[in-house]
């Protein structure tokens, strides 16, 4: 990570909320204390379905360079055939994390020199009480969980803050139940 930058790019398709999820990232991470929280979102072709991604940045310290991650520390992938799709895997930094919504287990994913982390968001939301694909809270937990950077107390104020008119209690437990149902191929280390 450099200049103790957090490099995290979040991949979805439209209309799953993986620039929402990253916004609310991005502010709570500046309520606990991150003084440099910059996000640079990247829209293909803007229709329902297609892939869209964002970068968002988060440091200690003020940041300057507000250009596109192109080799993030932090990967979050939202559908996992996206992984079929763009070159995510190989954009990644060596030893870096890529946490998946996906119903397959962590087993599933081999990648040398990646730490993986994976939930069925898309299942947990469901359960959660949320309608069928409303996986943007879900996945906030597993980013909680598998990267260690932010409590989940900060990301469940931020997520109830941010949908507070739609179904803030049912998106809070989305996340809450993610966190604890994430698994991760690297133990309980912090990233």
């Amino acid at each position: 990570m450099k200049e103790n930058t957090i490099n995290i790019m979040w991949y979805g398709r439209g209309g799953q909320g993986a620039i929402t999820a990253a916004k609310v990232v991005a502010k709570a991470a500046f309520q606990a204390g991150y003084t440099g929280v910059a996000m640079i979102p990247s829209f293909g072709t803007e229709r329902r379905g297609a892939p869209v991604s964002t970068s968002l940045k988060v440091s200690k310290q003020k940041i300057y360079d507000l250009s596109p991650i192109e080799n993030p520390d932090i990967a979050v992938v939202l559908d996992h055939l996206l992984l079929e799709e763009m070159p995510i895997v190989e954009e990644l930094q060596k030893g870096g994390l890529l946490i998946v919504n996906t119903p397959k287990p962590v087993s599933a994913y081999k990648y040398n020199g990646i730490k993986i982390a994976v939930a069925d968001v898309t299942a947990i939301a469901n359960e959660a009480g949320l309608p069928y694909g409303i996986i943007n809270s879900g996945i906030i937990g597993a980013f909680a969980k598998a990267s260690g950077i932010l409590k989940m107390e900060v990301l469940k104020e931020a997520i109830l803050e941010e949908f507070a008119f739609r179904r803030p209690e049912k998106n809070a437990a989305a996340a809450l139940l993610t966190y604890e149902r994430t698994i991760t191929n690297y133990g309980n280390k912090k990233v």
